[in-house]
């Protein structure tokens, strides 16, 4: 009787949580700022317009800031705070996952556009979700709707951020910590390429798979023999790891399947694109876009990743705040 107790109270607790996330992101819906705010998305898409007009890196750099804030208590804006409101240790922005994350001066001046219209309206999460697909847009990536109505965290700590995806991990890790979001082989194949379509990396995150992959002091073996010349002759040894190079060889200002069939090919530039082809269900997600000559699927599917992805741990109703200056709790 007892252990049919326990299993009910599990069962319960289960649906209970179930219940808490469905109606949590049942409260996201397109069209949130259309009274409050209604031309809150045109003045964002002005502001990340410009950016990118001014250096087309920022569309990667911004659509990595996404990816960024929503691993880390979810979708709330929690990245661009620089401190807590307690002040006691560094932002999630100083975790070693977090390197080289930017955009965040892009995002306050949306930010500070909005709050000249509509003060206190619109929050932070929302202009990083919004970004982000605007500058995918911007890059002959696709247009989608993204539902709003998120609203900003208080916390951001350094420590809380310690199990990003690393760029050397293996596939079984880096699929361990997609599920836990709730994302599944497909989104995290679209995600990860899908990132990487656009944008530039640093030597900096090269050295281990060219020079040291694994501890053997070897290079990956899944490297090109032809690609894995260019490499070296990018990021030598003992040269400047902050050197960078195209994340897509070919095209890399341009949102396109390409980065697929590098993947395929054994072109692809980081090692946590490389491993989508370690893992049988991985690798064949990989061939089946590579193998397209349409890059439409390829296009709806992301847009649908990103949406989902933006949907992990959103706080709504009277959880979170909307933040005045996205870099600081009010």
């Amino acid at each position: 009787m007892q252990k049919l107790a326990t299993q009910f109270t599990l069962i319960f607790a289960s649906v209970i949580v179930s219940t808490i996330l469905v109606v949590s992101q049942a409260q996201l819906r397109l069209g949130f700022y259309s009274e409050t705010c209604p031309n809150a998305e045109t003045i964002i898409r002005e502001v990340v317009q410009k950016a990118v007009a001014n250096d087309p890196r920022n569309a990667a750099i911004l659509l990595r800031l996404q990816f960024h804030d929503c691993f880390v208590q979810g979708c709330d804006g929690s990245i661009l705070i620089r401190k807590d409101e307690d002040e006691d240790e560094d932002g999630e922005l100083k975790a070693p996952g977090n390197l080289g994350v930017g955009g965040l001066d892009i995002i306050e001046s949306a930010k500070a556009g909005l709050e000249h219209v509509c003060p206190g309206i619109v929050s932070c999460a929302d202009v990083v979700a919004l970004a982000a697909r605007d500058a995918v847009s911007l890059v002959t990536g696709p247009f989608y709707h993204v539902p709003t109505g998120r609203r900003d965290g208080r916390l951001s700590k350094m420590s809380l951020a310690q199990k990003l995806p690393d760029v050397d991990d293996s596939i079984h890790v880096i699929k361990f910590k997609f599920r836990e979001k709730g994302l599944s082989d497909q989104d995290l194949a679209l995600l990860s390429a899908g990132a990487h379509t656009i944008g530039v990396t640093a030597c900096f995150f090269m050295q281990k798979r060219l020079y040291n992959f694994s501890g053997g002091g070897g290079s990956d073996p899944g490297i090109n023999p032809g690609f894995l010349q260019k490499l070296k002759a990018k990021c030598p040894v003992n040269g400047d790891v902050n050197v960078r190079i195209p994340l897509d060889w070919s095209t890399q200002n341009v949102f396109d399947v390409e980065i697929m069939r590098n993947i395929r090919d054994g072109t692809a530039v980081i090692a946590s694109d490389a491993r989508l082809y370690d893992d049988p269900e991985t690798r064949q997600i990989v061939d089946s876009y590579a193998a397209s000559q349409e890059a439409t699927s390829f296009h709806q599917d992301f847009a649908d990743a990103m949406v989902k992805m933006g949907n992990i741990g959103v706080k709504t109703g009277s959880r979170g705040e909307i933040r005045r200056l996205c870099s600081a709790v009010n």
